[in-house]
């Protein structure tokens, strides 16, 4: 940018100063040639500009060429004898800014050759030189060395402090560098602790070992996010970040957020509303972590500078060539940002910590933001924040996706019939922007799948609803119910369905046949209501999900961390694996040899023999016995690319750790569902 603005001063001068030239040309008769062709160069000196084509360095060249002819033509002229000094002298000054020494010495060495051109004329014309003549030239001469030497000593001084500042920023930079490495290296080495730590409170859960163990997995789950913002800051600050595309389910993405606000929200009594539009297209294709931890970072931040009311979070996508642009926008009633703040954030991309100085209570470590940008602008995407202190914050993020499967994520059954009320009572909520939360979700959904939607505030508008509608459904939520309990007990035994947004604690009347949606409310219970009225109980996402087996499926661990074995063994077997454990690589070669295995689940880090190398040799023996193996990363190593460089490298799968459950029955279920 520097650059290019000096470049536009340079030529502004040249051209000013030959359109004198011209001038004084024309009106001193000198040759009529001459004049055109100043025009046609000034004009190609702003081509070239603009075009910045040639290069810039045959352009730099360029522009000094043109102007030592303009002034070689200014000073061969008898009557500027005087003026040739001052010519050059305002050409010296003009081209010091591009600081190429070699211009002030071919620009002093044009000035001798003109003034004695100049000698040669008035020699030829019997001009005789007086006092004044002879005092007048050397006082022009000595003004022009004046300004060459000083020229060429701001160039050396430029030079020198260039010198010292691409120093200084080697110096930074190399610090920074070190500063990162030794961040990324401990957040690695952290991991494998983190692990242990996660996979054992996992199988004391199973266990039925009591409140303390979830309390102990929640602390690792909240540590393991920790080290993974600390690589992901070291990854977007210093453009490492690889992105990892695949195909993914978008419902299943949103039922993840919903799962991950049920772990933070706590105790503080926020309310969440989903909004997805139904026309999303069921299944993506991108870089699904990655977007999982977007949402992970909007929401904690919401929920962090939230303490009363709620968070909204619209999910819609825009169709585009390339398949759709994914918009996310997530509001929140928190204390907001002031201006001052508001423009620090965007400014800095993220790296700005609203709360320092505020209120440390609230926890993390303050990269979320700049995690969302880096993520979000590697992606293709951009954000917006938009806030009002006092007044709540809302962040928009546009990601560009690819589109596997573009019907609706959402669909109403065609066999569907009736009409549905939302009851929700005017008064229910300290902040109103919660209801009109709901509201919009609501209405939003309703419009998606094209069904007339009615609200009713109370029981009588409910009743005329009743008379002037086919009314089969009524959404509510736990306070509405309760006021009205036995009315809307009578309602649901005479067929219309109830369904109650309500705390995991909520129990309805016994007897009645209330359907219970477990908070935060959002469209994918509410669409699995519509779609089939005989439901029973409680309403989630997770009564869609089905866990996947693998009965029998032979399989060896490999790692050379005995508790990690032990972890992997114990989540494992839950599958209906049988396992076996390996502690090295050559250990795992030869068990392999002697042993029947399906899959082999490969550390990566270990001593004697990588991960790398073990697979490796197992594909050789697996070939040599005419047999067929899967091979799955199992590794602390989590950086971005890690997955495509372990596809790379000839590994099935990959599985980062901690193990997250989902992941590992993603990659099982991709690799072995197939064939079972």
């Amino acid at each position: 940018m520097e650059r290019n603005r000096t470049e536009k001063f340079i030529i502004l001068l040249i051209s000013l100063a030959c359109i004198g030239l011209t001038i004084e040309s024309v009106l001193l008769g000198w040759e009529f040639w001459v004049p055109p062709l100043l025009i046609i160069g000034i004009i190609s000196l702003w081509v070239m500009n603009f075009s910045e084509e040639p290069e810039y360095k045959l352009r730099r060249v360029l522009y000094f060429v043109f102007s030592c002819l303009a002034v070689f033509y200014h000073g061969v002229h008898e009557t500027s004898f005087f003026d040739v000094a001052l010519v050059v002298s305002f050409v010296l000054v003009t081209f010091s800014f591009f600081a190429r020494p070699y211009m002030m010495h071919l620009l002093l060495v044009e000035y001798g050759v003109i003034m004695i051109i100049q000698f040669v004329l008035f020699n030829r014309n019997g001009t005789v030189f007086g006092t004044l003549e002879i005092s007048r030239l050397l006082l022009h001469e000595a003004i022009v060395l004046m300004i060459y030497f000083s020229c060429i000593k701001a160039i050396r001084e430029r030079e020198d402090f260039q010198q010292i500042n691409d120093k200084k920023d080697g110096i930074i930079e190399a610090y920074d560098a070190d500063m990162e490495d030794f961040l990324t290296n401990i957040s690695h080495e952290l991991r494998t602790p983190v692990n242990v730590v996660n996979g054992i409170a996992d199988l004391l859960i199973k266990r039925n070992a009591g409140h303390e163990a979830s309390i102990i997995k929640n602390a690792g789950i909240r540590l393991s996010y920790q080290i993974e913002d600390i690589q992901d800051y070291t990854e977007c600050k210093r453009d490492k970040v690889i992105l990892e595309e695949e195909e993914y389910i978008t419902t299943s993405l949103i039922n993840d957020v919903v799962s991950r606000f049920r772990l933070i929200e706590e105790d503080k009594n926020i309310e969440l509303v989903v909004d997805l539009a139904p026309d999303v297209p069921a299944r993506m294709t991108g870089d699904i972590r990655k977007l999982h931890k977007i949402f992970r970072h909007l929401l904690e931040n919401a929920v962090k500078f939230t303490k009363h009311g709620g968070v909204y979070l619209r999910v819609s996508s825009e169709a585009t060539d390339y398949g759709v642009n994914l918009c996310i926008e997530m509001t929140d009633t928190g204390i907001g940002m002031d201006k001052k703040t508001l423009r620090s954030v965007s400014a800095l991309e993220g790296m700005y910590q609203a709360d320092r100085g505020r209120d440390r209570s609230s926890g993390g470590i303050g990269l979320g933001l700049f995690i969302v940008y880096g993520f979000a602008h590697k992606m293709g995407g951009f954000v917006i924040i938009e806030s009002k202190q006092r007044g709540g914050t809302t962040v928009r993020i546009t990601i560009p996706q690819k589109v596997a499967d573009e019907s609706p994520c959402l669909m109403l059954s065609e066999s569907f019939e009736g009409d549905i009320v939302f009851h929700t009572k005017p008064d229910k909520y300290r902040i109103p922007k919660v209801r009109d939360f709901y509201r919009q979700m609501a209405t939003n959904l309703a419009l998606g799948i094209k069904l007339p939607l009615y609200s009713a505030d109370n029981i009588q508008e409910i009743e005329h609803l009743r008379e002037k509608t086919n009314l089969k459904i009524i959404f509510m939520g736990a306070e509405e119910y309760r006021e009205n309990a036995s009315y809307f007990n009578g309602l649901s035994r005479a067929g219309i369905v109830i369904a109650v947004s309500a705390p995991s604690d909520f129990k309805p009347d016994p007897g009645s046949r209330i359907l219970v949606m477990p908070k935060p409310l959002y469209a994918y219970p509410v669409m699995m209501i519509l779609n089939d009225r005989s439901l029973e109980g409680m309403v989630d996402h997770t009564e869609n999900y089905i866990k996947p087996e693998f009965p029998g499926l032979k399989a060896l661990i490999v790692d050379d961390e005995p508790m990690n074995l032990v972890v992997a063994a114990g989540l494992f077997e839950d599958y209906g694996m049988v396992i076996d454990t390996a502690g090295s690589g050559m250990e795992a070669i030869n068990k392999y040899r002697l042993n029947d295995y399906d899959v082999v689940f490969m550390d990566h880090m270990m001593p004697e023999m990588d991960g790398v190398e073990a697979m490796k040799h197992i594909r050789t023996a697996a070939s040599e016995m005419g047999k067929e193996i899967k091979v799955i990363a199992l590794t602390a190593n989590a950086v971005s690319g890690a997955r495509e460089m372990f596809i790379r490298e000839g590994f099935d799968g990959f599985i980062a750790k901690p193990i997250h459950l989902a992941d590992f029955e993603r990659v099982m279920s991709k690799e072995f569902k197939k064939d079972m």
